[in-house]
């Protein structure tokens, strides 16, 4: 059942996950194998498998997900940072739950 991945559980509070952000549409928490100094997941709190499977309709979310990786970025004084969409298994995707890398060096 695609509502029981790892990250709809995470989402749903129903796991031990220290979320550094939390609103009506995402959560945010460090990866648990990071790239990168700073490396945060800001995923969905909706199921969705992937950028692929968008809709129209998910402008809204995606565009909120920015806004929060930009925000979190603020917050966290990051210099630089990247934000990484991962698509499909080809594309390195091991999730299918769309989610946001937030990366940075600092």
């Amino acid at each position: 059942m695609a509502e029981e991945c790892i990250f709809c559980k995470i989402s749903r509070g129903e796991m031990d996950t220290d979320f550094i952000h939390e609103d009506e549409q995402c959560v945010v928490f460090n990866d648990i194998n990071p790239k990168a100094k700073t490396h945060l997941l800001i995923v969905s709190k909706r199921h969705l498998p992937s950028l692929a499977d968008a809709k129209d309709s998910d402008a809204d979310l995606l565009s909120h997900m920015l806004l929060v990786a930009g925000k979190i970025a603020k917050d966290k004084e990051l210099k630089g940072y990247r934000v990484q969409i991962h698509t499909g298994k080809e594309g390195g995707q091991e999730i299918f739950h769309i989610h946001y890398h937030l990366m940075s060096p600092f």
